[in-house]
């Protein structure tokens, strides 16, 4: 596994890299040397009493299967609802019921549950009492450069968001960061620490992935967690057995590396193969800890059921019916939303609808992805960057102007959150969504489910609106929100992948939807190698397991869903990104 690992060794990466695995695998085989390890786990997609098979929660539990290992997992859902009552407790019978209701909304997001869940196992982080117990404590899931700015800055929290002079994304969670401050200074000091942290960068090998570790790494690396480590998580084998797409993935994945930032390609490197089993099971990560050798038993049975799998081109069938309407992909990063969006609207411009691409991707990038023209179809995009740059400065122009330097300080904070960014090209999106009126409009990476309430419950858009219109004109008014909770205005479509992680997380994306009174019209599961076809006893394995997420979301999550096959080739050019839409491509032929 990982060698002269420190005292603290954290492991972070997106949803679905193997974070928990790796955590996993690496405490097995530290304790099989001899080593007293406590695993702490803040997943929120944890499996890790899943792995040991018994439970754990959120106290610490001797793992008789693994000797020398505790565990414990802090339920981040549950420390954020604890987090919150411990602020907003107080606030009960002083502030109005709205004005309650809004700060607990600005406290029911992505950032809150990460300072919660920072709260629960900084205790143990800078408890020296329970640390000094064990040789090693192992962190599966590590917070993000943003959380540790936060937890950095100076001056008082405590009455800023009361006070009204903070703003619809973040800042919550920075309300009741006061009384932990000297705990959170010892804690980030000790993460900054590289004789006694290290920092684990997990990620498949893959463009998208890898561009995220580098964002990540370069942030950490400018608050002073240096001590970085890059772990490369299922690299496809160089035994293709001459399978065309076994070949295909092993190209994509080596050039991916090969186009790694200098900065990235310099920190020191563990590459773990792809393996033809789940890593689920205490057996089968001890295998993985003790380096045995992946061995495939091929049948020579097919595994693949992709002619019962509904495609792409049936969704597209039903979406064309009205023959306009907005169409919103929605899903976490690296599932493919830029693709699934440009493979409908080539489609639906293809059946002779005007159609208008709306993405905040880089321009070159899904210009790549079309490779040309296509009648009726028209892109436009969005400037992240450039949205924020405008949202920034005029929240700063209008509820910064008057405040203190500290004041300032703690609301340009507030603005660097992911938040912003999704507020603010929410309302460049704004501008465009009144288009589907009059045609399909597909638009490209949309707002979390979170910033969504955010934008409604605060009444920074649609209920301001609603306040300053008279009865007859507010029968007639239609809102960008009112429009994305209208199921005949709007299909919102949700991306995934066939693995147990980024399903769900895309199940909690929905959840979100359906309380901001958006319902998802249908799933989409991206990259299936069970709808694929091949013939290497590996890949052929990894499709017989995806079956089971398949099954979850037809039966428990979505009544309309598409599966995708994974392609040999790139899907680029609107030839290929229609063929998705109708039929079930032979993946090798693609």
């Amino acid at each position: 596994m990982f060698k002269s690992l420190p005292k603290f060794v954290f492991f972070t990466g997106k949803g679905g890299v193997g974070k928990t695995s790796l955590a996993c695998a690496t405490t097995l085989d530290l304790a099989s040397k001899g080593k007293m390890i406590l695993l702490v786990s803040t997943d929120p997609a944890s499996n890790v009493g899943q792995v040991f098979e018994r439970e754990i929660g959120n106290r610490i539990t001797k793992i008789a299967t693994a000797p020398g290992v505790d565990a414990i997992e802090i339920n981040p859902e549950e420390a954020a609802a604890d987090y919150r009552e411990r602020i907003v407790g107080p606030m009960r019978g002083v502030l109005p019921e709205v004005a309650l209701k809004s700060i607990e909304e600005q406290l029911s997001g992505a950032c809150t549950i990460e300072i919660a869940a920072f709260d629960e196992f900084t205790a143990l982080l800078t408890d020296n009492d329970l640390v000094d117990r064990y040789d090693h404590v192992i962190f599966d899931t590590a917070p993000t450069g943003h959380t540790i700015r936060m937890l950095k800055l100076p001056g008082a929290w405590s009455g800023f968001l009361e006070a009204g002079k903070g703003d619809a994304s973040c800042l919550g969670p920075l309300a009741g960061l006061e009384k932990q401050r000297d705990r959170y200074a010892a804690a980030v000091d000790r993460l900054s620490d590289r004789d006694a942290t290290r920092l684990v960068l997990v990620a498949r090998p893959r463009h998208s992935a890898l561009a995220e570790v580098a964002r990540t790494s370069s942030e950490l690396a400018a608050i002073g967690i240096r001590n970085q480590h890059l772990a490369i998580n299922g690299m496809m084998p160089e035994e293709t057995g001459g399978d065309l797409l076994a070949s295909a993935l092993l190209k994509r994945d080596q050039d991916a590396l090969a186009g790694m930032t200098p900065e990235v390609a310099a920190l020191p490197r563990t590459v773990f193969a792809l393996r033809s089993e789940n890593l689920v099971g205490l057996a089968a990560l001890k295998r993985f800890a003790a380096g045995e050798e992946d061995v495939v038993v091929d049948s020579q049975s097919t595994t693949n059921e992709k002619s019962g799998f509904p495609t792409l081109g049936k969704l597209v069938d039903d979406i064309e019916g009205p023959g306009k309407g907005l169409i919103m992909f929605m899903g976490k990063g690296g599932v493919g939303k830029t693709t699934m969006a440009a493979a409908v609207a080539s489609e639906l411009s293809a059946r002779g609808h005007e159609v208008l691409l709306t993405t905040t991707d880089p321009a070159a990038h899904i210009s790549e992805t079309l490779a040309g023209d296509q009648p009726g179809l028209t892109v436009s995009r969005i400037d992240p960057a450039v949205e924020t740059a405008n949202y920034h400065a005029h929240v700063m122009a209008t509820k910064g102007k008057d405040l203190d330097d500290q004041a300032r300080a703690m609301l340009e904070e507030d603005l660097r959150s992911p938040c912003t960014e999704e507020i603010a090209v929410f309302q460049a999106f704004s501008r465009v969504i009144r288009e589907s009126g009059r045609k399909f409009v597909i638009m490209d990476t949309a707002p979390t489910g979170h910033t969504l309430l955010l934008l409604d419950a605060t009444g920074s858009y649609h209920k301001d609106i609603l306040r300053h219109q008279d009865k007859v004109s507010r029968a007639r008014l239609v809102t960008p929100m009112m429009r994305l909770q209208d199921p005949q205005q709007t299909k919102i479509m949700i991306v995934t992948l066939p693995e147990t992680t980024p399903v769900l997380e895309a199940a909690h994306l929905q959840n979100d939807l359906r309380r901001a009174g958006i319902e998802p019209w249908g799933w989409i599961i991206n990259s299936s190698l069970a709808a694929a076809e091949t013939s290497q006893p590996l890949l052929r394995k990894r499709a017989q397991s995806e079956h089971e997420q398949i099954a979850k979301v037809r039966d428990t999550l979505s009544k309309r869903y598409a599966v995708v096959p994974i392609q040999a080739v790139e899907p680029v050019g609107v030839e290929r990104l229609k063929g998705l839409c109708r039929r079930a491509l032979d993946s090798a032929a693609a």
